[in-house]
């Protein structure tokens, strides 16, 4: 069942959090479908693990003929794997980054994405849906070179992709944080690894800083809400070392471990011993 993050009697915003079986085969990811009067846009649809699910519940709260779009923030498998499937079943086009736009096509069979991608110059822009608009903020490196974050100027949510991401359960991922503090832990590793750079963080943090957001949403983990958890949200990534700026040249070395293909564990070489 999806959790509604936003509803009043013409738009709505609803959440998908559990559609991928927690087995540990694949991480946990959220969809969004945002619904404004009589139309509709999907945004970070995912992977085909996702898609049969998704589908049948899009349908029981809005037609797929009538979805406008599939919005992608950037070009991963656990976002637009399932490509394929929405082109065929929708008559929805695709807004992804300029970047990414002729490389898509690859997740397709051959023509079904002619003259349905609409590119995303790098500086964003505002694209209508039904009545209201929805904004594409530039959030490049955070953590794709061509990446967008989704403004909702109706609900105050602010879609972030990669940024804001816990590492929890499907059923976790449906509880809002409004206390960050206790959350750090589940987004530490995560944004040291997968963030490019303490500087990019800031740039996007001063762009951020002047939306009025109620509520932060990540495509894996949960929701951050309220300006209490959001600010303190935003100091902590002001100050986080991640990515470059953790690396030296010990992250480039030749490399001497042994990689066992029936194990799938990595060995230490064996040293010759002298006679």
């Amino acid at each position: 069942m999806p959790i509604e993050l936003y509803r009043d009697r013409h738009h709505a915003c609803l959440m998908f959090c559990d559609l991928i079986e927690e087995d540990g085969q694949a991480v946990q990811a959220n969809q969004f479908l945002i619904v404004d009067g009589d139309t509709g846009a999907i945004i970070d649809p995912g992977g085909n693990l996702a898609f049969n699910e998704l589908f049948m519940g899009m349908t029981r709260h809005f037609a797929p003929s009538r979805l406008s779009y599939v919005i992608a923030s950037h070009a991963d498998p656990d976002i637009i794997a399932s490509l394929d499937r929405w082109m065929t079943s929708t008559k929805a086009s695709l807004v992804i980054s300029r970047v990414w736009e002729r490389f898509v096509p690859h997740f397709t069979k051959v023509g079904k994405t002619d003259e349905r991608i609409i590119g995303v110059p790098d500086a964003g822009g505002r694209l209508p849906l039904g009545r209201h608009e929805l904004v594409l903020l530039p959030a490049h490196f955070l953590h794709s070179e061509g990446n967008f974050h989704f403004y909702d100027p109706v609900s105050r949510i602010l879609f972030t992709g990669d940024l804001g991401v816990s590492m929890v359960s499907g059923a976790q991922a449906a509880v809002p944080i409004t206390d960050l503090g206790p959350h750090i832990a589940r987004m530490e590793g995560f944004h040291r690894r997968y963030m490019v750079s303490n500087k990019i963080l800031r740039l996007w943090v001063h762009m951020a800083r002047q939306l009025d957001i109620a509520m932060l949403v990540p495509q894996h983990g949960a929701p951050i809400q309220g300006r209490p958890a959001i600010e303190a949200f935003f100091d902590w990534l002001e100050q986080l070392a991640c990515g470059i700026d953790l690396f030296d040249q010990r992250a480039y070395q030749l490399p001497m471990a042994v990689i066992d293909p029936v194990t799938r564990q990595t060995h230490a070489p064996l040293r010759a011993v002298n006679g």
